[in-house]
């Protein structure tokens, strides 16, 4: 199979018919082999149903329900599971994804040899409470990332199959994709231009919050990505520092003390001395940050759980 189309959705009933229409002809015009997985993100409308009717008239169509919302990471994260193509490309349910842009994506990665092109909407049709705080955010994790795209939050993504299988999601982990990529390995990352359009149905599912949540999770990833295997690394080492400068500070100012007294020269008891207090502190943090590094490595094999979603119906 030459293509997989993810496509998590929320509450998209109205946009699905129009979506696998559009779809099904630029697929058949280019002659491709492919499938459509489709992940209803717990939505509280109609959008399972209008999928079960969808698949009498599309072979091509598989589709997972999940009990509740837990996000669009995690739609993702099923539906990468699902894919069989040898290119997987992922997009929006709300038609402002345009799947015309699938051919040039698809050719992208098996010609030119990316490991994933990531969709640039360089004219959006946001208001500016959104792309301002976009723009920031792109900016953000350009600078922390080193992964040099215009617009980490396109959905409209390619994908070689290997690229999706290696990557983990959760929280709002989808926009670092691309970053995930690259410490994985998959360095060939391109973009693309491609063509935003306006919103047709309903309204966004997204709030100015995303922008927080997405800029924390920014920060969670680097710290795993870098120290996510090896914790004693990073805490032991600021451990081992902070115990030693502890004992140092406490060990000149006895020896202080005894050089004062063996001189005859005034002095004050140690336990006088606010700086003790301050290296014992830091000899005790000292203790504990080196122990926090020891159970960190015990922890690394740790479980899948954050990437056990509860699936409530499936269509294959």
């Amino acid at each position: 199979m030459q293509i997989s189309i993810v496509v998590p959705l929320y509450n998209e009933a109205e946009s699905l018919p129009e979506l696998c229409s559009w779809i099904d002809t630029v697929m058949k015009t280019n002659s491709f082999s492919y499938e459509m997985i489709f992940v209803n993100d717990g939505s509280k409308d109609n959008s399972w149903e209008v999928l079960q009717e969808l698949k009498n008239k599309y072979s091509f169509i598989k589709a997972i329900s999940f009990a509740r919302n837990y996000g669009k990471s995690a739609a993702l994260h099923e539906g990468f599971q699902k894919a069989e193509g040898d290119v997987v490309i992922t997009m929006d349910a709300d038609l402002q994804d345009s799947p015309d842009e699938i051919p040039e994506l698809y050719r992208m990665i098996t010609e030119d040899n990316y490991d994933l092109v990531s969709g640039w909407k360089q004219k959006r049709f946001d208001p500016i409470s959104k792309t301002i705080p976009t723009k920031l955010y792109n900016a953000a994790t350009r600078a922390l990332s080193g992964v040099y795209l215009h617009d980490f939050n396109c959905g409209l993504k390619a994908y070689k199959k290997e690229v999706v299988k290696t990557i983990r999601l959760y929280g709002e982990m989808h926009r670092y994709i691309p970053v995930q990529a690259k410490w994985n390995g998959f360095s060939k990352i391109g973009e693309k231009v491609v063509q935003h359009q306006s919103r047709k149905y309903g309204v966004t599912k997204f709030g100015l919050e995303r922008f927080l949540y997405g800029f924390l999770d920014l920060l969670s990833i680097t710290f795993v990505q870098t120290f996510g295997k090896r914790p004693m690394h990073l805490f032991g080492g600021l451990g081992i520092l902070s115990f030693f400068s502890g004992t140092i500070i406490t060990l000149w100012l006895i020896g202080e003390k005894l050089y004062n007294i063996a001189n005859q020269l005034k002095y004050r008891n140690v336990t006088d001395n606010p700086l003790f207090y301050l290296a014992l502190v830091a000899i005790i943090l000292g203790v504990q940050l080196f122990l926090a590094g020891f159970l960190g490595e015990l922890m690394v094999t740790n479980s899948d759980k954050t990437t056990q979603y509860q699936i409530k119906e499936e269509i294959a």
